[in-house]
């Protein structure tokens, strides 16, 4: 390799020099991984020669791990092309991946070998899988939920796809300072991922504003505007313990350099002259841009219709390269089903009704026949804001083609009610899809689906009723069948399998076998060991060392020592009202406060908490970020106070992801799910938590309720309003009947006081205060709920001082978990809505 050369953090030249250089792809003993290491780190450069750092490292080892990764691709293309199956195509705004490498190697059985491979240079893996960023593709439970289904998807040798695009920025890293949050550009692309591959060869034409044009013969056709183009970048995905690899297929959008104007350019004007580039630059930039404006709309409606157009234009490319033409189009479903996961992907309706009316020459009906038995809708909210609805008069600006496809599906949807449904005309105007209300004319997204889509499912048992019952309701006396209930689930790969090894092995000892990792409902073979002292010894030596990884962690981003013997109590997830952070920060406020009225022997009969809250807040979503900077302030004053910080600590964990998740939630004792009842659609965290033996302090809503049913009434800690209560409770607020607890009074008067600071918490209270009008009224019932919250907690720590009930509570939990497994929630969605089939490759 020439010249000696020492580095620091990673390896010397001597070391390298010592490993042959060898290509070899699908190298699996640790020698042979070694030397393709080796040969990436020389021959598929991306540094200075004779640099081999930990980054350095990382990517070589990353890409051999991509060369297995991309022949078992290929071969699983290859097949699916032979065998041509259905094909499922699951189309999200947000994929929230995490890292890959641990995954990769953990799903292809490689690890222990690249441990030793590693070791040969003097490297350790976990300090190579460390270096990985996040892939910034989304940004809640909703990206989550679509990375742990394609993950099920490949485990099971579906015939499955998935589609998003590939944002530069993602949506943003959160660091925290004295104000509060502070949100900056994701870096996860500054260099490169060595996990995608780019196809140049995949390109599609996406089309934005125009007119239509009428041909003699009646036929339209969407001409003039602007046309980007969209290039495809697929990142392989890995089954565990199978050949199969599926693909996310990520898109991009470019302009051409037919489009760059070299006479403006050379004339001076340099923007002018690149202006449909910068144009295309701001599709895939950000994840949900700011839609304040008009122009922001414009690019959310654009990134909508880019994923929809390029999908939907390579979904009939590859059906049609598979048979020779004329093509037979009813067809289609018999080999295609697409997935809406939530309403952003909507406009894949209307632009596959183009696509196949304007390019393909079908008739309306003929269309409207393959469109409606093609797309199914998957519902993630019940929360109106939302429930998307996008300005006509944007959609005209933007899409008039699809307009007009909109307004004759709405056409003919109106006439089915009037000639079939007398009964519904009065209920014609909330389950139409074009609100025409003339202050503010609306495409109501959801109703669009509902009417077009031959499944909709809502994600929990609880989220399902509310649609079938509330929300949905007329739908469901038109269409009894189309409605669906799929509880979601996690992988347990990535969530126990792999973040939680101890773990992982104690339950694979006890079992007698480790085929629980591809069949979690085994887990229920724990409960006959749930007393067992051995068992539980075990139990607590593998929680004491994910409590100490997750204590080391917290140190190394925010300085804060916290004790691994307290109970660690943990809320992770986006800040939003609903999810009332604001619930349980006020409950730590009150419990800070009656520790500073206790006597120090008084104290010493308290349960040592550390309270972690974690989560991105919108940066345009005021209370949310008010939330941030409370929890904040209050761990300045709880944490460095010398009578009391034994007791108490709180910590605000800072740009929570994936990676940050996979630390926390085996490290996590309590975990708080305390949602206003009927208002989280699921849930997924709680199941991660749950599995990994966390009990979880919690309402009646969501996944939750299923939780509860499978870990037992004894192993959840249950408080507040039930989802019928609801409306209820709201109105006798309204009404002025409502008296609150003098625990919560005492709780923000203590605010209110300035001992947490000099920030005006007054906007964030009154919030919680009067009992009607815009921003009052306490609407996600915080102070309702907030007696049986303390009363439950109460429950929390006198459970917690008896070790062994604690450790049998625990352990029950874990053991009532299969269920949520997303292996069973894709089974479900293979057989009852998509009609695929396992296609293995042999």
């Amino acid at each position: 390799m020439g010249g000696k050369v020492e580095v620091k953090d990673g390896v010397s030249s001597a070391v390298l020099a010592k490993v042959p250089v060898v290509a070899d792809p699908l190298a699996e003993k640790p020698d042979e991984i070694a030397s393709n290491i080796s040969y990436h780190a020389q021959f598929s450069p991306h540094f200075s020669p004779f640099k081999f750092e930990l980054e350095q490292a990382y990517y070589a080892t990353a890409e051999s791990v991509r060369d297995r990764l991309i022949q078992q691709w290929n071969e699983t293309y290859l097949h699916f092309h032979k065998v041509d199956p259905k094909q499922t195509y699951y189309l999200s705004m947000e994929f929230l991946q995490g890292r890959a490498l641990t995954n990769a190697i953990g799903n292809l059985n490689i690890q222990d070998a690249y441990a030793d491979a590693l070791r040969k240079f003097g490297l350790q893996l976990e300090e190579i899988t460390e270096q990985e960023k996040d892939a910034a593709l989304g940004n809640g439970g909703l990206g989550r939920l679509a990375s742990c289904f394609l993950d099920s998807m490949a485990t099971l040798n579906l015939p499955a796809w998935g589609y998003g695009l590939r944002y530069r920025y993602g949506l943003f890293k959160q660091r925290i300072t004295r104000e509060g949050q502070k949100e900056f550009a994701e870096d996860w692309l500054e260099k490169f991922s060595p996990w995608e591959v780019v196809r140049h060869d995949i390109l599609y034409p996406i089309r934005f504003f125009g007119r239509v044009e009428v041909n003699p013969d009646g036929s339209r056709k969407w001409v003039g505007g602007e046309v980007v183009q969209a290039l495809a970048y697929d990142v392989p995905i890995p089954g565990y313990q199978t050949k199969n690899t599926i693909s996310l297929r990520l898109w991009e959008a470019k302009a051409r350099a037919e489009d760059f104007d070299l006479f403006l350019f050379n004339d001076g004007q340099h923007e002018s002259a690149s202006v449909l580039h910068s144009r295309a630059q701001q599709i895939c930039a950000v994840l949900y841009p700011g839609d304040a404006t008009e122009e922001g709309k414009l690019l959310r409606l654009k990134q909508q219709f880019f994923l929809c157009s390029a999908s939907l234009q390579d979904i009939i490319s590859r059906f049609k390269e598979r048979r020779q033409g004329p093509w037979n189009w009813s067809e289609f479903p018999t080999k295609v089903a697409v997935q809406l996961n939530d309403t952003h992907p909507t406009l894949a309706i209307p632009e596959l009704m183009r696509l196949l009316m304007d390019d393909e020459g079908l008739g309306w009906d003929e269309a409207w026949d393959v469109t409606t038995r093609t797309i199914a809708y998957t519902n993630h909210t019940v929360l109106p804001e939302a429930l998307e609805k996008w300005s006509q008069s944007v959609m005209w600006k933007l899409l008039p083609r699809h307009m007009e496809i909109i307004e004759e599906i709405d056409k003919r949807f109106t006439v089915l009610i009037k000639t079939t449904r007398l009964d519904l005309e009065s209920e014609l105007s909330s389950i139409c899809i074009l609100d025409n209300n003339p202050q503010k004319p609306v495409v109501r997204m959801a109703n669009l689906c509902v009417v077009t889509s031959h499944a909709v499912n809502g994600v929990a048992q609880l989220h399902s009723d509310i649609l079938k019952l509330e929300l949905f309701a007329n739908y469901v006396s038109i269409w009894p069948t189309k409605f669906q209930n799929k509880t979601n689930g996690i992988t347990p790969r990535r969530w126990l399998r792999f973040c939680s090894p101890e773990l992982s092995s104690i339950i694979t000892k006890w079992l007698k076998t480790d085929q629980w990792v591809t069949n979690l409902d085994l887990l229920t073979g724990l409960r006959q060991f749930a007393d067992n002292e051995d068992l539980q010894a075990e139990w607590l030596s593998a929680k004491k060392a994910n409590k100490q990884r997750l204590a080391q962690y917290v140190l190394q981003v925010t300085g804060e020592s916290i004790d691994p013997d307290s109970l660690f109590d943990i809320q992770v997830k986006r800040i939003h009202e609903y999810k009332r952070q604001l619930l349980n920060i006020l409950g730590v406020i009150y419990r800070y406060k009656k520790l500073k009225e206790m006597s120090p022997e008084e104290r010493k009969n308290t349960t040592p908490r550390t309270v972690m809250i974690g989560g991105k807040a919108f940066a345009t979503y005021t209370n949310a970020i008010r939330i941030v900077k409370l929890v904040n302030d209050v761990g300045a004053v709880v944490n460095s106070d010398p009578e009391l910080n034994s007791y108490l600590k709180v910590v605000f964990v800072p740009n929570y992801n994936v990676s940050v998740a996979e630390v926390l939630i085996p490290g996590s004792e309590l975990s708080q799910h305390i949602s206003t009842a009927g208002m989280e659609a699921s849930g997924t965290s709680n199941m991660k938590f749950a599995l990994n033996g966390c009990l979880i302090i919690g309402t009646l809503d969501g996944a939750n309720v299923e939780i509860r049913e499978e870990v037992g009434e004894d192993n959840f800690f249950l408080f507040g309003a039930t989802a019928e209560d609801v409306p209820r409770l709201r109105k006798e607020r309204e009404n002025g009947l409502f008296k609150p607890d003098p625990r919560f009074e005492e709780a923000k008067k203590f605010i209110r006081s300035g001992v947490f600071g000099s920030y005006d918490y007054n906007p964030l209270l009154e919030s919680l205060e009067g009992d009607s009008g815009y921003g009052r009224g306490d609407y996600f019932l915080v102070g309702y709920d907030f007696p049986s919250y303390m009363d439950a907690q109460e429950r929390v720590d006198e459970a917690y001082r008896d070790r062994k009930r604690w450790l049998k509570m625990s352990i029950l939990s874990t053991a009532g978990s299969g269920k949520f497994s997303s292996d069973r929630t894709i089974a479900q969605y293979a057989k009852e809505i998509w009609n695929i089939q396992e296609c293995r490759v042999p």
